[in-house]
């Protein structure tokens, strides 16, 4: 489809194609007088100050639109057992290492939130008895490391009314000697327990099928 071209000189236009166009000079001159009279001065470059509206919407409005912030309030707490862990008889009384690795093996290793590529401490809770009255699984660490501190491991020990208690973790590289960390760690638990009246009756380091009893080595002695 054949189409035109609008070609614009100056003050002068014509089609092409056009005889006017033929006859229409390329160039017009314009008298120097009349181009400084009709030159227009360019506008001053926009500024940030210029380009951004400041007015408000809806003067008055400010205070109502802030965030929110409610004055701190004091809640009521309520001890709340989180799942039930059927026990045999045998694996209730829980006075040996031999029977805390047994009741790790069954309940501790199974916990959903247990990661056995990491160290992860656990706190048994028993009674006058020995007898396991529920257990928690305190902090999860990394593979050599653990944050351990007694607010944690005996803040159930309290609120549960536990008469005493059986440290454990894991060591993911299999071998269940203690360090000296976990034996350093031991004895300063060992000595909060003391000024709360909650003995801390043993710590046992689980291996990969052996497991290490920090009492029977002697090192809970302080």
């Amino acid at each position: 489809m054949p189409f035109g071209v609008w070609v614009s000189t100056g003050i002068n236009g014509a089609a092409s194609g056009s005889t006017l166009a033929a006859r229409a000079p390329l160039s017009t001159s314009i008298p120097a007088t009349r181009a400084a009279n009709t030159a227009r001065a360019l506008p001053p470059p926009l500024t940030p100050e210029m380009t951004m509206n400041t007015t408000p919407l809806f003067p008055g409005m400010e205070p109502l639109v802030k965030p929110f912030k409610f004055p701190a309030s004091p809640y009521e707490y309520k001890v709340t057992p989180l799942r039930e862990c059927p026990t045999p008889e045998s694996l209730q009384l829980c006075d040996t290492p031999d029977q805390a690795a047994d009741y790790w093996r069954m309940h501790i290793a199974t916990h959903p939130h247990f990661n056995p590529e990491c160290e992860c401490l656990a706190v048994l809770l028993l009674n006058t008895r020995r007898r396991i009255k529920g257990h928690q699984l305190v902090s999860i660490g990394t593979q050599d490391t653990i944050l351990v501190h007694p607010r944690e491991v005996f803040r159930l020990a309290v609120t549960t009314a536990a008469n005493a208690l059986i440290l454990m973790h894991c060591h993911p590289s299999g071998e269940s000697s203690p360090s000296q960390t976990d034996i350093k760690v031991t004895r300063d638990l060992i000595r909060a327990g003391q000024i709360l009246k909650i003995e801390v009756l043993d710590h046992v380091i689980m291996g990969h099928g052996n497991f290490s009893s920090l009492k029977s080595l002697g090192y809970c002695a302080v």
